[in-house]
């Protein structure tokens, strides 16, 4: 079924579309933030990997580590909160208002089984009553803004519909809509139907999020949903960095990309090296990075499957700079690919 693209209520029409850092759990934490945004632009936000609700009389401090004021001052962050229940979200949510922080993000959206069968993320989309006992006691707490990240369904997209109606109820600074259902994780082919009419249905400002993994996918999206001024980018930046500026219309010259994505390694490694206890956890890190980072070199992948079966950081180091010293070329994602993350 084909739509013709919407026009929503409050089209963003000739305004520079706003470009969001996506909340990827093990990779866009504040290292990586921070590297993209010493070797990189595009971004003019982000929205921080979720933070779990705890029971309690207080957070630790280790749990809001990634979000400390003094580590999130190159880009602007809303953290993220994954819970169910409204009174230990707002120690959460304080705990991070004494931070600086005043607004955050709900997670909905999380499609991964054992989360979900803790009535957290998609799991409570079947819901729409308990979702809307969480926002009335969450919004009775002064001063806190929140926004909150949701796809289409758990298993029927059209749960969406039962859903909006609750959210539009509450003064929610954002909705960010990922057009699939838990179930389809993130592959098959994402609802743009039913996101075009939810997004029509949704009282506040919309995001899409999902499957802008190059330039023509952007320019797809943004013509077929013009009224959508918010975008959020997630996997597509682990392959190319370089897709934020260039949808803004300012990529780098393409003889820098190579030692421009050289040194963002080397920051990110470094980063990692500071924060992360030993050489182990430091190098499944970046393996894990690898799995994205080698299929924008056209000899990326053979140098993604020799790291994958490295066991130690040094051997990890050598093959990592043997690749930069051979001259990779830069290709970037060929435009309608998807991306696919298996390397062995």
């Amino acid at each position: 079924m084909e739509i013709e693209p919407a026009h929503f209520k409050a089209s963003s029409h000739g305004a520079a579309p706003t470009l969001i850092l996506a909340p990827l759990r093990g990779y866009t934490d504040a290292v990586f933030r921070n590297a993209f945004c010493r070797h990189f632009s595009g971004f003019h936000r982000a929205v921080a990997p979720f933070v779990p609700t705890v029971s309690g009389p207080k957070v630790r401090p280790g749990l809001l580590a990634d979000l400390l004021p003094d580590d999130n001052r190159l880009l602007s962050v809303t953290p993220q909160i994954i819970g169910k229940t409204a009174e230990d979200f707002l120690l959460v949510a304080r705990a991070l208002a004494d931070c600086g922080y005043d607004q955050v993000n709900w997670n909905l959206g999380c499609p991964f089984p054992m989360v979900m069968k803790k009535g957290r993320g998609c799991g409570l989309l079947p819901h729409p009553e308990k979702i809307d006992a969480f926002l009335e006691r969450v919004h009775a707490a002064d001063g806190l803004r929140v926004s909150v990240k949701l796809r289409l369904g758990r298993v029927d997209p059209d749960e969406i519909f039962d859903v909006l109606p609750v959210l539009n109820r509450y003064p929610l600074s954002e909705i960010v809509l990922h057009p699939r259902t838990a179930g389809q994780m993130y592959g098959g082919r994402p609802d743009w139907v039913r996101f075009s009419a939810a997004a029509a249905e949704a009282a506040h400002p919309v995001v899409y999020n999902g499957d802008i993994n190059t330039v023509g996918d952007f320019q797809r999206v943004s013509h077929r949903f013009s009224g959508i001024g918010r975008w959020m980018i997630g996997r597509g930046v682990l392959v190319d960095p370089f897709l934020p500026s260039a949808i803004g219309g300012a990529p780098p010259p393409k003889n820098e990309r190579v030692e421009r994505f050289r040194a963002f390694h080397d920051d990110l490694v470094e980063g990692y090296r500071r924060r992360l206890s030993g050489p182990g956890h430091l190098l499944d890190r970046m393996k894990g990075f690898w799995k994205y980072f080698g299929i924008g070199f056209a000899s990326g992948r053979r140098a993604a499957k020799q790291i994958h079966r490295c066991r130690q950081m040094g051997r990890y180091q050598t093959l990592a700079e043997a690749f930069f010293d051979s001259g990779p070329a830069w290709t970037g994602l060929p435009d309608g690919a998807c991306i696919d993350e298996k390397i062995i």
